[in-house]
């Protein structure tokens, strides 16, 4: 078992009922340690509910470990007897396969499997995919035919692990989100958002699952009954109502733009229909992650107007969800800027001595800095500039030595909230005593990233830099202005419980599921069937 108890999906969430917080830095060794112990590797595989006469599902393997590994020589097993004849798997990336009995499929990735960390930075989480397989339901299934696929793999080393997931026959149906919206608030201010979803199939859709994806700045005003909230952060509602075909049922939610949400800015949020056999499909893990419970509102229930609301009966399976989702654009107007301020240290050690410099930033607000995206692309970078006659023995992780200099270039986490310090810890060893050495620590440091690196509009970059003192004459003189006390806050990510795209929200649990397609089709113009 992991040595972190299953954090992989309590860390990412599925059905966006998992909350877990991460450290923004974890210190890793600067040079391989000898004898470290093997990453253990624990495989997922969804859950399915299939539709006679429709188009498989594609499903991968994803192999999940608390540490970086990379598997070779990967073999893996579909084993679906159970539902022989009932069911088809077959591969869909092209990957090599053999058929050796009927209901099973064994498949071979001669490249191997790299399991990389996901964010937030020092997660502990790593995480690899295999091939895709499609799962199809034959002519021979009937109604309510249930069964279990048990996938196992086999790597060099002797690696392997097994899971099973359930697979059922369903009734197909086809939901589909209302159009986009775009809407106008200010920081603080409450914003009516339309929830709005009709049947575009030819079935009767018998109760279905909104889920959604907001940003950090939307907070929950309401408390229903049939939703499901961490905080003030709102994650799911469960409708009974049944949508006839052709017909499409709405209401509205209100959210409080966060005081402190940066201005001006656009704040996105999603929701994706699912229907209730899907949304099972996506949760059964829950209890065996130990992962926090979201909290059931203890308000009147939400309801959706004029429509009837009716036992479920056979389970269903949305069999046409490219378009099953709607979202809201909202234009933050005002001004609501954000001051990083470099947290620096003053160290003390004769020759020899390894001592921990603690350094970083703090987000002064008044507003928090969101870049959640879906290429994980850090909200701003930090230079940290050793100062001289020192050598760093172990730096933390999202860090990396910028070529010729003395100088490490840092990551931070995407999500950086007003209030809070996010600090990390060098090891530097002291190899010449130079009284008043010093270095430097400049957030907002300039990146060759994709997306640019850092932030560009701070709003008091006089004190963005702080220094890092060794071996002073005097006391004091650590930090930088407006940093706050010597040593830095030692603040982390704050647990905040919000569905923040890829890592607490419908983001996050599609791509956990195997749809991460989900994240561009969702930016397609909506189809909506009035």
């Amino acid at each position: 078992m992991f040595r972190h108890p299953i954090r992989w999906l309590a860390g990412l969430g599925a059905a966006g009922v998992f909350v877990a917080a991460a450290g923004a830095f974890v210190a890793v060794a600067a040079t391989p340690a000898l004898a470290a112990a093997a990453p253990t590797v624990e495989p997922y595989f969804q859950n399915s509910t299939l539709a006679v006469g429709s188009a498989p599902v594609t499903r991968r393997l994803f192999l999940f470990a608390d540490g970086p590994t990379v598997l070779t020589d990967v073999s893996l097993r579909y084993d679906y007897r159970s539902l022989a004849n009932k069911i088809t798997v077959a591969p869909a990336d092209g990957q090599t396969c053999t058929a050796p009995e009927p209901g099973v499929l064994v498949c071979d990735d001669p490249y191997g499997i790299e399991l990389s960390e996901l964010p937030p930075l020092g997660s502990g989480i790593h995480r690899g995919v295999a091939d895709r397989v499609r799962i199809a339901a034959t002519d021979d299934a009937q109604l309510g035919d249930s069964g279990d696929i048990a996938v196992s793999f086999e790597a060099a080393g002797g690696q392997r692990g097994s899971y099973t997931s359930q697979v059922r026959i369903g009734e197909g149906v086809d939901l589909a989100g209302g159009p986009f919206t775009d809407h106008s608030a200010t920081p603080g201010a409450t914003v009516t958002l339309p929830l709005v979803v009709a049947n575009a199939g030819a079935t009767t859709v018998r109760g279905f699952v909104a889920v959604f994806d907001l940003r950090y700045s939307f907070r929950a005003t309401d408390r229903f009954s049939n939703c499901l909230y961490s905080g003030d952060h709102l994650l799911s509602c469960q409708f009974d109502e049944e949508i006839p075909a052709g017909e499409a049922v709405g209401t509205t939610l209100d959210f409080q733009l966060a005081r402190d949400t940066y201005a001006p800015s656009n704040q996105s949020g999603y929701a994706q229909f699912m229907t209730k056999a899907d949304f099972e499909d996506l949760g059964r893990v829950r209890d065996a992650v130990g992962a926090r419970a979201a909290t059931r509102g203890g308000g009147a229930k939400l309801t959706l107007a004029d429509a009837p609301s009716r036992m479920r009966q056979a389970d269903q399976t949305d069999v046409g969800p490219g378009f099953d989702y709607t979202g809201w654009n909202v234009k933050v107007t005002g001004r609501n800027g954000t001051d990083l301020a470099a947290i620096g240290d003053t160290l003390k050690g004769g020759v020899g001595a390894v001592v921990t410099a603690t350094v970083g930033f703090r987000n002064n607000g008044p507003a928090t800095l969101d870049k959640v995206n879906a290429d994980y692309e850090a909200a701003t970078h930090t230079d940290v500039e050793l100062p001289p006659g020192t050598t760093a023995v172990r730096i933390p992780l999202g860090c990396h030595l910028r070529q010729g200099t003395r100088t490490y270039l840092c990551a931070s986490d995407m999500l950086l909230v007003a209030g809070k310090s996010y600090t990390m810890e060098f090891q530097v060893r002291i190899d010449r005593v130079i009284p008043n050495a010093r270095g430097a620590v400049r957030v907002n440091a300039p990146c060759e990233c994709p997306a640019g690196g850092s932030f560009g509009d701070d709003i008091k970059p006089a004190n963005d830099r702080a220094t890092i003192l060794v071996n002073a004459r005097a006391a004091g003189g650590g930090q930088g202005d407006g940093s706050g006390g010597g040593g830095g806050g030692g603040g982390t990510l704050p647990i905040t419980g919000a569905p923040t795209g890829l890592l607490a929200g419908i983001g996050a649990l599609l791509l956990v599921a195997g749809v991460a397609s989900y994240l561009l089709a969702r930016r397609r113009p909506a189809r909506f069937l009035a």
